[in-house]
């Protein structure tokens, strides 16, 4: 069964010390003025508010529920958001407690972004800096929300600043800082390693550099927990998302456009001017550099890769921190662009405050988001279940949202029409195990309660008075060499023996990109008929035979198991089918 290595209080010391003794450095040798100070108080003092009067949104509210068992990695994403999260919890509760570390990276990006641009004429235009940085979309919801890309940004600002110092003094300080930055950019979002490897690549010449291969060496160092959690977890973050995650076949609008509808959502009104001052931009130096690399190094990386996915807005996020620094330093030579960008700011600014104020009060807008009303329905459920634990078929975002929101223990129970989440590899089908739940989905037609969101989505729930479910069997399938028959090893990972007569076969089928189509029931052989018991730690073994589909040319299929009434789950690898 897959393990979860354990993040010691000691383990997260150093890099903590590390930061405070960065921040502690650009204080000492530079001076802000006065009106920065002011304007950043204030900003923060906003996200603050914000943080603590706008509901969770359904990520948020899954990273911590990954932060209620700290580990050195997790299904979708490396450790740094639920350390976050953790950290917030010792000073605040509810969803302050949730997204105050990110208001203070917020507002420690904003510094950062100042100390990166090096015109002295900048302290006349402080007021323009801010709502220039203020309207980069995305850049002002990570202010306040708790997500992989708040930590990601904040460190890729800290990374471009410490490799700007690095060009000017390769000193063994800012070397170790450097490595170990880079080390916090992975635990953030595997995408960071866009951002370092674009940053090397505009300067070619540290291949042959100690310093730098000093930085690296400790940045792996540092990485090395994460690295053996991934091989104790069977590699499962890399696996799903680069191998099981669901795709759709390539559609123009939804992919490649809407790639580019992305890029110019993520900097909002004033993308007509940034990107133009991209475009006008002139390298200088090797800092210059690094920054057009790193713009043009993820935008065509992406744009790539929107030949075979959907891009999601966020991936792209990076960008916003060599943009900003560009597009300030642009404002400041050129009157004309300066003045356009302050009235655009103006405006920007107003009405994201707009959409800001939408997210707590959504009369303000005819448009229901993720941040209304959760507490309505959460409230509604655990008043109908009686405060039993609740069971969500395929839902990580619900789940984790009404055990927030409930205190109520709360799982996904993932099914073959869904994928495998931090549910599929954690112990939260333990704290199920014997006990009576109820089992809520939007796909059945009845139940012994009902209860509705205010998008108009309605949710049925059975109550399950003995529950028991064994969704970590894995199903490992073997090719025949000759004939038609396939070889099935069941594993029992649990520390207790399952019995056989409890558990029902079935196949689903999928297309090319992994969309299940039809599921059957799969008869199956076991090789020793008497065997009773699956025991702990131990293999049953099976033959089968694929069942006829009605599916046209099905490209994959996989092995689930029902066990006690339930969905099919996801107990094997999607085969391909020759």
């Amino acid at each position: 069964m897959p393990t979860q290595v354990r993040v010691s209080k000691a383990g997260w010391h150093l890099p903590n010390i590390c930061n405070f003794a960065i921040l502690k450095s650009i204080l000492m040798s530079q001076k802000f003025p006065r009106l920065f100070f002011i304007l950043l108080a204030v900003l923060f003092a906003l996200n603050l508010l914000q943080a603590s009067f706008t509901e969770l949104i359904y990520d948020e509210a899954y990273y911590w529920y990954y932060a209620q068992n700290m580990a050195w990695g997790y299904f979708d994403h490396p450790s740094m958001v639920a350390f976050l999260i953790k950290i917030s919890s010792l000073f605040f509760d509810g969803e302050l407690g949730v997204r105050f570390m990110s208001c203070v990276l917020s507002a420690g990006t904003y510094m950062l972004l100042w100390l990166l641009i090096d015109n002295p004429k900048k302290k006349d235009y402080v007021v323009h800096f801010f709502l220039l940085v203020f309207s980069f979309t995305l850049m002002n919801a990570y202010g306040f929300l708790t997500l992989p890309d708040t930590s990601l940004l904040f460190f890729t600002a800290l990374f471009l600043w410490l490799y700007k110092r690095f060009l000017r003094d390769e000193g063994i300080a800012t070397t170790m800082y450097l490595g170990l930055v880079m080390a916090a950019l992975m635990y953030s979002k595997y995408h960071a390693v866009l951002v370092i490897f674009f940053v090397f690549l505009s300067n070619y010449k540290l291949i042959f550099n100690k310093k730098a291969w000093l930085a690296v060496v400790l940045a792996l160092v540092c990485y090395i927990p994460h690295f053996v959690w991934l091989y104790q977890n069977d590699f499962v973050s890399i696996t799903f998302h680069l191998y099981e995650r669901p795709n759709q076949a390539y559609q123009f609008d939804e992919f490649t456009l809407g790639y580019f509808l992305n890029i110019i959502v993520i900097i909002g009104l004033l993308f007509y001017w940034i990107y133009g001052s991209l475009f006008k931009f002139k390298v200088t130096d090797k800092f210059s550099k690094a920054l057009v690399y790193l713009v043009y190094g993820v935008l065509i990386f992406f744009f790539i890769s929107s030949f075979n996915r959907r891009v999601q807005a966020q991936w792209t996020i990076v960008i916003s921190i060599p943009l900003a620094v560009i597009a300030f330093n642009h404002l400041l030579e050129n009157a004309k662009s300066r003045k356009w960008m302050y009235r655009i700011g103006l405006v920007s600014l107003m009405l994201l405050m707009y959409a800001r104020a939408w997210m707590i009060y959504y009369p303000l807008f005819p448009m229901y988001f993720e941040t209304h009303g959760n507490k309505e329905w959460v409230n509604e459920l655990k008043s109908k279940s009686g405060g039993v634990p609740i069971l969500f078929e395929n839902s990580y975002r619900r789940s984790s949202m009404y055990e927030f929101y409930s205190g109520v223990p709360a799982s996904s129970l993932n099914t073959y029409m869904y994928r495998k989440n931090q549910y599929s590899i954690d112990d939260s089908e333990e704290r199920m195990r014997g006990k009576k739940v109820m089992f809520v989905s939007k796909y059945r037609k009845s139940g012994d309660i009902t209860y509705e969101h205010l998008d108009g989505a309605v949710f049925h729930g059975i109550f399950i008075n003995d529950f028991q479910s064994y969704r970590k069997l894995e199903c490992i399938v073997e090719k025949p060499e000759t004939g038609i028959e396939y070889s099935l090893k069941v594993y029992n990972p649990y520390p207790f023996d399952v019995p056989l007569e409890q558990l029902k076969y079935t196949i689903s089928y999928s297309n090319k990109h992994k969309q299940v189509k039809q599921m059957r029931s799969l008869k199956v052989k076991n090789t020793s008929p008497q065997q009773a018991l699956l025991k702990s730690k131990d293999t049953v073994f099976y033959t089968f035979e694929l069942p006829l589909t009605t599916m046209e040319n099905p490209s994959y299929f996989r092995i689930g198991i029902a066990e006690n009434g339930l969905p099919p789950g996801l107990n094997g690898k999607p085969i391909k089918i020759e």
